[in-house]
């Protein structure tokens, strides 16, 4: 062990007239690794909602969509799918047609968004039909097969959907579209019988409240536009480049389309979670420079403490140098001591919290059923740092009022 070293921590071990130095230097410890362990658990929640968030918007949601500049929908939508199919970098692709209804059951109603959907096609870019808690979708998928006609057409809901319209699976329910026909009494409004096939749960309030699949065709049929398709969704081999793709998708597609991808879709949400995550580590990065002032005040207070030890050392030989290093070393054992505690806590209440769902959340609020925990190595590296650093400057003062003790003033009055 080297000199100043050995020195350093022989001084972190408080004798019992040096106790207040000690219980100061254990509150600087228990301050670092508070920091430490905040700051990762901060660090865990951010990343877990934009992972999660973006997890369940790319299975949920397209990569690309194509639509009508002027919004008027899409006819020849069959030839023009199987051409945009077979561009580069695209991997599916599926025709829909929506707009938003009324759903009821009896007394109960709820607004939604009607999609109309080639099933297999679907399922290929988006994943809700796959999440089914209740029942099943195979109903749109056997009638689009041509399997036996039943009384009424199949519509799978979303589970929140489902329990404002107090619907079950066999449940039917009544499906009325603002596309109203113009009759002698003026305009009335098309409704349509359905029978509950499923109910799926996706996570994301924002569909499982809000969205409800049917055919293609039966869509079609209420709001009275045959061979209609409002969108064409595509899924790709690169959804970070997604843009690009849009953009040779509607080169792809000519005059009179336009495109959207899923990063311009959420952009102002994943900016607002970067900054959430930019203001967390900074307002919670206060606690590390709230112990970094104990560690300051630990070492000023053993600098005054030991003024005759370094006095001593000064005059054995021991360079002034070796002196600030003696003490730039104390502040780094105790910030690495909390700073390895405060890591070991982080990580392990992170995962505690994140593999048993201890925490959870109103999907009304936050489009999530319950906190997300992510901790990365990079934010214990990016942590460590800041706390190092941050102690490193906090030492500068005390290990420098040591360097500068004179021996014969110290040692005048002993």
């Amino acid at each position: 062990m080297r000199f100043e070293l050995f020195v350093a921590v022989r001084y972190l071990r408080a004798k019992r007239r040096e106790a207040v130095i000690g219980v100061v230097t254990a509150i600087s410890v228990a301050g670092v690794a508070i920091g430490v362990a905040s700051l990762i658990l901060a660090l865990a929640i951010t990343t877990g909602m934009r992972r999660d968030l973006e997890s369940k918007l790319l299975s949920s949601t397209a990569h690309v969509s194509l639509m009508r500049v002027e919004n008027d929908g899409i006819r020849g939508w069959q030839a023009l799918t199987a051409r945009l199919r077979r561009l580069p970098h695209v991997t599916a692709a599926a025709a829909a047609l929506y707009e938003p209804v009324l759903i009821s059951r009896g007394a109960h109603s709820g607004g939604a968004l009607l999609k109309g959907v080639v099933p297999a096609e679907e399922r290929q870019v988006s994943d809700m039909l796959h999440e089914m808690t209740s029942g099943s979708a195979e109903a749109l998928a056997a009638q689009d097969a041509g399997g036996p006609e039943q009384a009424f057409p199949p519509i799978v809901l979303g589970r929140d959907l489902a329990d404002t319209v107090a619907a079950r699976v066999g449940d039917t329910v009544v499906v009325t579209s603002p596309q109203g026909e113009l009759t002698p009494y003026g305009l009335i409004p098309k409704y349509q019988r359905f029978v509950v096939a499923g109910i799926f749960h996706s996570g994301f309030y924002q569909y499982d409240s809000g969205f409800g699949f049917v055919r293609l065709p039966d869509a079609q049929r209420l709001f009275g536009e045959p061979d209609l398709v409002s969108i064409i969704s595509f899924k790709v081999d690169d959804l970070y480049h997604a843009d690009r793709i849009g953009r040779e998708i509607e080169e792809a597609a000519g005059p009179g389309f336009e495109t959207t991808n899923w990063m311009e879709q959420n952009r102002e949400l994943f900016r607002a979670l970067k900054l959430e995550q930019l203001v967390t580590f900074i307002v919670i990065g206060l606690i590390v420079c709230v112990a970094a002032l104990n560690i300051l005040i630990a070492l000023t207070m053993l600098v005054m403490e030991k003024t005759r030890d370094i006095a001593v050392l000064l005059s054995m030989g021991v360079a002034p140098a070796q002196i600030r290093r003696i003490f730039l070393l104390q502040g780094v054992l105790i910030s690495g001591l909390g700073t390895g505690i405060g890591l070991a806590l982080g990580y392990a209440v992170a995962w505690i919290c994140g593999h048993y769902h201890l925490v959870s959340l109103n999907p009304e609020v936050y489009s999530l059923d319950t906190l997300p925990f992510a901790p990365r190595p990079a934010d214990g590296l990016l942590v460590s740092a800041v706390s190092l650093g941050v102690a490193l400057l906090a030492t500068l003062y005390p290990s420098r009022a040591a360097g500068r003790v004179l021996p014969a003033e110290a040692l005048r009055f002993e």
